[in-house]
């Protein structure tokens, strides 16, 4: 291997991963339409839905994938579709002829994301029994379907919504407790999205960026039954002591939600629900299979650690540095030159106000124990990036970690302690010239991290 090599392998691996998980491509290739019966074919289950039944098709949706998703549903369903619209992350479009299309605000929603969730809801409340609904959802979507709630005489704004996202975004949750508080301060997620489209049918493609791949988590499931509570969405806030920072409506109404009887009714959700269809697509796996038989096609003896990796960026960096040395040593498995992937979705509590995501502060943190700890520093390579090419609120899907990239820090004079003290591992790399910058992929499911070991 030459010294450039394993920085292109790098970026050769990631982007097969991504290939693997394009939205465009899946729902061509499991999705058709064979006379008048729509066809969903997945690696072991066949779904069948005649449309004879039907007087109008909608498409909806929301989510970082959802564009290209519409895309292929307008050629797969061309004249039967009567129309739709989809909520997407600013910039991540596409060119739609019956679909409309709105840009909204994320990781923190806006007046789009209001606005879209709205339009979603006039569509669906409309539909009758012989309405077909297909739901396109991606991750993303909990911000860009915003629909502020109420409950006991309590009503909440966007203001409040952006505000209680602003802080569970910092505070260290994850994902599955964010979207818990979503769902109860929502008119939308939850499932609510279902019942507002009943007695329509809904048959609903869906892309995970949730670890597990929990429908009622994926865009704080819109279409899946909810089985949290106002309670549990208290607890959330008080683990991340969030009580007092909160804005008071928000806290005040999930307090009359957890005071009232809980009731989900059953009855009505089981008779809603059973026109609900929701289909799993794709997820982090699929992404990491590709990933793995791209290495394999490089020469590497590979490892899949799993797509289910959660806790603290900064811990993981130190589970991966580790790992790299016994590898450089000889001691693990797999044999030199060796590939560890490993995907998921890990959390970063912010402590400064400096510019990055989780996956920047990852390759950060894998640089600074490089830094304390050189061995086999030389043949050490790591990648860690977004899967929708955008890590936190940046332009970078993520960054590269390796011998070079901490030479090129120390050139620049820049210190790795102070940046990641004040979470600014962006500028961090920026300044070293390892960003890795990608553009929006147009798909999303969670993180990859890449290991080789020359």
């Amino acid at each position: 291997m030459n010294p450039s090599q394993p920085f292109s392998d790098l970026k050769a691996i990631y982007q097969a991963a991504i290939k693997r998980v394009d939205p465009y491509a899946m729902v061509q290739s499991r999705v058709t339409l064979d006379s008048n019966t729509l066809n969903i074919r997945l690696e072991n289950q066949e779904n069948r839905l005649s449309l004879d039944k039907f007087e109008n098709i909608y498409v909806l949706g929301a989510g970082k994938a959802t564009a290209p998703m519409a895309r292929a549903m307008e050629e797969i369903l061309g004249p039967k579709l009567s129309g739709g619209l989809i909520s997407v992350k600013k910039g991540h479009t596409d060119i739609l002829e019956k679909i409309e299309i709105i840009e909204a605000g994320h990781p923190v929603p806006d007046k789009h994301s209001v606005f879209a969730a709205k339009q979603i809801i006039d569509i669906a409340v409309k539909g009758g029994e012989m309405t077909l609904f297909i739901n396109l959802i991606s991750g993303g979507g909990s911000a860009l379907l915003t629909c502020p709630g109420e409950c006991g005489g309590t009503s909440i704004t966007l203001a409040d919504k952006q505000k209680t996202t602003e802080l569970l975004l910092a505070c260290g949750a994850g994902i599955n407790e964010i979207n818990s508080v979503r769902k109860q301060l929502s008119g939308i997620k939850g499932g609510k999205l279902a019942r507002h489209m009943y007695p329509g049918t809904s048959v609903n493609l869906i892309l995970s960026d949730v670890v597990g791949d929990d429908l009622g988590a994926i865009a704080s499931g819109p279409t899946a039954q909810d089985f949290t509570t106002f309670t549990q969405a208290l607890g959330i806030i008080k683990k991340y002591e969030l009580s007092s920072r909160l804005p008071a409506r928000v806290v005040k109404m999930l307090e009359s939600g957890a005071l009232q009887k809980t009731d989900k009714d059953e009855v009505s959700g089981d008779k809603i629900f059973s026109k609900v269809h929701n289909i799993l697509l794709g997820n982090n796996l699929s992404a990491l299979n590709a990933a793995r038989q791209k290495a394999e096609s490089l020469g590497y003896n590979t490892l899949v650690l799993s797509s289910r990796i959660t806790g603290e960026a900064r811990e993981i960096a130190r589970v991966f540095s580790g790992m790299a040395r016994d590898i450089a040593l000889g001691n693990l498995p797999p044999q030199r030159p060796a590939c560890v992937l490993a995907g998921g979705e890990t959390t970063v509590t912010i402590q400064g106000n400096g510019k990055g995501g989780r996956n920047q502060e990852m390759a950060l943190s894998f640089l600074q124990e490089l830094d304390i700890n050189p061995v086999g520093i030389e043949n050490i390579f790591f990648l860690s990036g977004a899967t929708d090419g955008n890590d936190g609120p940046t332009d970078a899907a993520g960054a590269f970690a390796s011998g070079a990239v901490l030479e090129a820090g120390k050139k620049a004079g820049i210190n790795i302690s102070e940046y990641l003290a004040r979470n600014d591992s962006y500028t961090y790399f920026d300044a070293a010239g390892h960003l890795f910058k990608t553009g929006p992929t147009n798909t999303n499911v969670c993180d990859l991290q890449i290991l080789i070991v020359k």
